[in-house]
């Protein structure tokens, strides 16, 4: 890329893609393209090509997805799998019709196997069943991958994909409701402080109640209260966490240093031999290193100064006991992460309390 290309960020307001947007503008690309979804439907297959058709982008950012945690994804199954399907291929294909130099399509590890092996390396990809709660966000992005994999072999573009493990950072979503379990852990565990010091002020701000007693009802149902924290399952699952800032530069490093023959080095040259076969050329974005959700939970106490307890509701489930990516594929690409998960968490809470 140069510092005067066209760069479209979709998703720029979301985690992932504002992380991506803010570390192009500090690298000195200025000549960025962003949307919001009222502007822009991704979804709406005219809309998309008028906008391709129109600004013409040398490089796009794929962050623009439906997302959310294990309710989520289980609840609303058929608007996970539709909607991201649709500004996948939406997007993809005009990216391939418009010229586009280069695309980096953003999934997620949930792609893997259920029971994957520890760590899941890229070739674990569709060797086993998924797991069922988030399935169908799952293979949608799967169908992303073999899209960029299958519009690179038959058209030559040159479309990436890469696979984030757990994100975190400014921006995150903290609904109690549809969030993942970092930020609820840091809602959570600062409302019940809050609880416990009678800083009610606070409390009402941000559950946007009008009395007290409606906060407390509210906070109640998610195990909030002024002397304890629930926790849903047992904490014994383990899972790895990267500062979205990082993954950002991650993402930023790969669209300015490779292309999608660095993907398959095992098969680069052959890719008119019609006995080869390229597969699994996403590339894992994580730490490779992973914590149990009880000694995370317990660092986000610690950090946050709670000194209640947390109580763990063993009716829920805990899902996968655990998700660790190999990424030595990444780091052989050149890239390596650079925030602590302690340090990580400490500014990521000091985001929220000033946000």
């Amino acid at each position: 890329m140069h510092k005067d290309s066209k760069i479209y960020v979709a998703g720029h307001r979301g985690l992932v893609g504002s992380a991506i947007l803010e570390n192009l503008h500090q690298k000195g690309y200025k000549n960025t393209i962003t949307k919001t979804h009222k502007a822009l439907d991704l979804t709406d297959q005219n809309a998309t090509r008028a906008f391709f058709e129109k600004e013409k982008p040398d490089y796009v950012f794929l962050a623009a997805a439906k997302v959310g945690g294990i309710v989520a994804n289980n609840v609303y199954r058929a608007d996970f799998i539709h909607q991201n399907l649709m500004i996948q291929n939406n997007v993809i294909h005009q990216s391939h019709l418009n010229g586009v130099k280069k695309l980096l399509f953003l999934g997620s590890t949930c792609i893997y196997p259920k029971n994957c092996p520890q760590p899941m390396k890229e070739d674990y990809l569709l060797t086993d069943i998924l797991e069922y709660t988030n399935e169908p966000y799952a293979i949608a992005k799967i169908a992303g991958i073999k899209m960029c994999e299958s519009y690179n072999l038959q058209y030559g573009t040159n479309f990436i994909s890469v696979m984030p493990t757990n994100l975190y950072g400014p921006n995150d979503n903290f609904d109690l409701k549809k969030s993942h379990v970092l930020p609820a852990l840091i809602r959570k565990i600062h409302l019940a402080k809050l609880l416990n010091e009678k800083t009610f002020e606070a409390v009402l701000k941000d559950t946007n109640h009008a009395t007290i007693e409606e906060a407390r009802s509210y906070l109640l149902e998610f195990g909030v209260t002024e002397n304890s924290v629930e926790i849903w399952g047992s904490g014994k699952p383990r899972r790895e966490f990267l500062w979205s800032k990082d993954m950002a530069d991650a993402c930023v490093f790969i669209m300015e240093n490779r292309d999608f023959k660095d993907t398959y080095n095992d098969f680069i040259g052959k890719v008119n031999d019609n006995n080869s076969e390229i597969r699994n050329t996403h590339i894992n974005i994580g730490t490779g290193q992973d914590i149990s959700i009880s000694e995370l939970a317990n660092l986000i106490k610690k950090i946050i100064g709670f000194e209640g307890d947390l109580v763990y509701n063993l009716d829920k489930p805990d899902g996968t006991l655990r998700k660790l990516t190999d990424v030595s594929k990444l780091n052989a690409l050149g890239w390596k992460h650079t925030m602590s998960l302690e340090n990580g968490i400490k500014e990521m809470y000091d985001w929220y309390r000033t946000k």
